[in-house]
């Protein structure tokens, strides 16, 4: 894209997080403005592509909190000029799409949002839209869980609507035990599901969109699925998939569903599936129309040469101006990615020294590497053997939180 129009943009993160997208946005051009938590001033954002930062001291999305960010968005355009608001992480989609629809700034609007952040929204839609899910229930009725629990088997998970990951589920094994679930919710119980589990291995699909079509999807597979890492203290492993297998094309075929139904118009998404053991088939699990954590975007980046934040960047950027965007030349590498807590501040990652090693995480009390490699065979073995020695010299776990903290 050689036009060098300038737009003004105000990126939300309330995570350290979307780098590389601050970085490509003020490379087009643009005037990059960061919303992000107080608590994260200090962290090494790229000062050099945003213009100014402002900052939240509390970053949740109740009712009276995104009536504040409303308030000061009031006060920033006064005299400044926001031509696009972009929230780079999960948590942040419901302040933006606010911020969009009070003061009708083009893009993402609360009920498509709600599609991307929104567990019952999504599985609605995908229902609607013909795509597989789980039997699942909302839990505003008695009627409707006592209808899931006697034509449902179990076991089940009770999961909260707006969070990310594995965070806050829970997996019971009778109508009882979702019973007490339930109740255990009290009156917040109208911001969860229940769900039938139902085990499988769990795929996910990283994309982009432009102009309503799917022009990227790297497909990849969970060598531990979140909830496993989540509830079990695993290991956090993925592994990319071979563009010609049956997996992947079914996959991709689903994912352009999933966009093309949800209203997806231009953005990054992650979006997950799971192939069930007991029947064989796809179900849509979940989405979110930004780009997938823990290191996923780095994966994909080194097996394919698409950096996902980048080109996400440029993705806005052309469709903000109504300009071409062409996505840069792919390269076709298998890629595999380990992460752990570990029991040491500063872990010695000595250990990952096979050539295949691409990047180690730069994080306290972390540990984990990712591979590259021509044969997928070779980035499995590399995974395994990794994997064997984190448990052994670096692995330690800590509870899941019940919501996302920093």
């Amino acid at each position: 894209m050689s036009d060098k129009q300038s737009l003004t943009y105000l990126c939300i993160s309330t995570y350290f997080k979307g780098g590389a997208f601050l970085e490509s946005c003020h490379a087009e051009g643009n005037t990059v403005y960061l919303l992000t938590a107080k608590k994260l001033e200090n962290d090494p954002w790229p000062r050099h592509a945003v213009q100014e930062f402002f900052y939240l001291e509390d970053e949740d999305n109740s009712a009276e909190n995104i009536d504040r960010i409303l308030k000061g968005f009031a006060w920033l355009i006064k005299e400044k000029n926001i031509d696009r608001v972009v929230a780079l992480d999960d948590f942040d989609v419901e302040k933006a799409a606010a911020i969009r629809e009070e003061f009708r700034i083009p893009g993402m609007g609360q009920t498509t949002a709600r599609y991307f952040r929104d567990k019952l929204a999504m599985r609605l839609k995908a229902q609607e839209e013909g795509i597989p899910v789980p039997p699942f229930t909302d839990l505003f009725k008695d009627a409707h869980i006592n209808h899931f629990a006697d034509t449902v088997k179990p076991p089940y998970v009770v999961k909260p609507r707006s969070e990310a990951s594995a965070m806050g589920i829970k997996k019971v094994h009778s109508k009882e035990e979702l019973w007490e679930a339930v109740h255990s919710l009290g009156e917040e119980r109208y911001r969860f599901l229940a769900e039938q589990f139902k085990p499988g291995d769990v795929y996910h699909a990283d994309s982009l969109t432009f102009d309503s079509k799917v022009l990227f999807c790297s497909v990849s597979r969970y060598l531990s699925t979140p909830f496993e890492v989540a509830h079990g203290a695993g290991i956090f492993r993925s592994m990319t998939c071979d563009p010609k297998s049956k997996e992947t094309k079914a996959l991709v075929k689903l994912n352009k569903l999933v966009m093309k139904g949800f209203g997806m118009r231009y953005s990054a998404s992650h979006t997950e599936f799971i192939h069930c053991h007991e029947d064989g088939k796809f179900y849509f699990l979940e989405t979110s129309s930004r780009v997938g954590g823990a290191h996923l975007a780095e994966m994909v980046e080194f097996a394919t040469g698409i950096n996902l934040w980048r080109e996400w960047a440029r993705v806005e950027h052309a469709s903000a101006l109504k300009m071409d965007y062409k996505l840069p030349e792919q390269r076709k590498l298998n890629g595999g990615i380990l992460v752990s807590l570990a029991r040491y501040e500063h872990p010695d990652q000595s250990c990952f020294n096979a050539p295949e090693v691409q990047w180690t995480i730069v994080k306290k009390w972390h540990v984990g590497t990712i591979v590259v490699s021509e044969s997928a065979d070779r980035v499995r073995e590399l995974l395994d053997e990794y994997a064997g020695v984190v448990q052994r010299d670096f692995h330690a776990s800590a509870p899941l939180p019940d919501k996302a903290t920093e």
